[in-house]
């Protein structure tokens, strides 16, 4: 039996009880968690914006050991320190064919055969986004499990898991910034801290930080921001005054709200880059004309997953990390235990701090 952070039905709140944990099949690998960071995305499931079967153990960004393989696993071997994938491609679908494996149409199949069970009463549990890593152990498919790279602090490593790699790929996938641009990052939490961090690391000039709060100003100039703005109407007016009435080249969001979303949209230049990684829901409607859209000659773009391919990505964010050019631990304002998510949860709706890390 293990402790882990049970979801009992959509918008109830998180339980923390003990599971029992089927041994590793086929193709499958059980983990010891040494950490796992709590994401909107959790919260996002556990109040409904996304789907999720229930009940269910959330957790899709974490980091551990190896205690077990099951047959066929021959990349990893009980004791390796690995990096959890929750979304691993399948390398034959339409997507993963253009290279796109950050879009595989299969990625959340691999936990379908996988059930850990609630020790008072045997039900099935669904693990959240194939990893569950709300748990002291989880049980993965063998493809939710990457060797974590040398010289990189096993528990600071959760964070690889997604809001790195989301941040990250956000700036150097999917806007590609490039050195000397202007970026303005709407959203320091951990994964807008990751993608200030990036733009830093990209060699952008002018790094612009948009929040609600006033006091993430020291944590957001810490992570590479040059300039700080708290959130109003007038957010997109002052961002094109720092930067000659032009507006930045590249806005990234991290939030997930429409009235967010425009403001990035209308803070970019004309011929400037919008990318979205926010996951909003579906009442959040964006509107644009059709006259602006020709003479602002602006794209926007989604981004899932930083657009990132985690088995590239992982050794060159390695390389960062043990240069010191990207810092892990500043990601982090927290570290809890599992009872403390829920609390997590509610200071992430209220805009406080960076990221949560449960560290087990």
């Amino acid at each position: 039996m293990v402790r882990a952070a049970v979801l009992p039905a959509v918008g109830a709140p998180l339980e923390i009880t003990e599971i029992d944990l089927p041994e590793p099949g086929p193709g499958q690998v059980r983990v010891r968690l040494a950490a796992a960071g709590v994401c909107h995305s959790d919260l996002s499931l556990s109040n409904g914006t996304m789907r999720v079967p229930v009940p269910a153990v959330l957790g899709h960004e974490g980091a551990g050991t190896v205690v077990a393989v099951g047959e066929g696993v021959t990349h990893v071997a009980p004791g390796a320190e690995v990096v959890l994938n929750w979304a691993p491609s399948c390398g034959s679908c339409h997507a993963c064919s253009l290279g796109e494996v950050w879009l595989c149409a299969n990625a959340l199949n691999g936990a379908a055969d996988i059930h850990a069970r609630r020790s008072s009463d045997g039900s099935d549990l669904h693990p959240g986004l194939n990893v569950a890593a709300f748990a002291e152990e989880t049980v993965v498919a063998a493809s939710c499990v990457l060797p974590l790279p040398e010289g990189v602090p096993l528990t600071d490593a959760a964070l690889l898991g997604c809001a790195v790699l989301t941040g990250y790929g956000a700036v150097h996938h999917s806007a590609q910034v490039g050195p000397g641009e202007t970026v303005a990052v709407y959203g320091v939490g951990g994964v807008g801290l990751a993608a200030l961090q990036s733009a830093r690391i990209a060699g952008a000039g002018r790094i612009v930080a948009v929040d609600v709060s006033p006091e993430k100003e020291d944590l957001a100039r810490g992570a590479g921001a040059t300039d700080y703005v708290v959130a109003s109407e007038t957010t997109a007016r002052e961002i094109r005054g720092l930067t000659d009435k032009q507006g930045v080249d590249v806005a990234i969001e991290c939030v997930g709200r429409a009235s967010t979303i425009r403001t990035a949209w209308d803070s970019t230049r004309r011929g400037g880059r919008t990318t979205v990684v926010g996951i909003g829901g579906k009442d959040q409607q964006v509107t644009f004309n059709a006259l602006e859209i020709f003479h602002w000659g602006r794209t926007l773009a989604g981004c899932v997953y930083g657009n990132s391919d985690p088995a590239k990505d992982l050794p060159v964010l390695a390389e960062h990390i043990r240069a010191g050019r990207l810092d892990l631990g500043a990601l982090v304002t927290e570290r809890i235990g599992l009872d403390g998510i829920p609390a997590a949860f509610e200071n992430m709706l209220a805009g406080r701090g960076g990221r949560a890390l449960v560290v087990f």
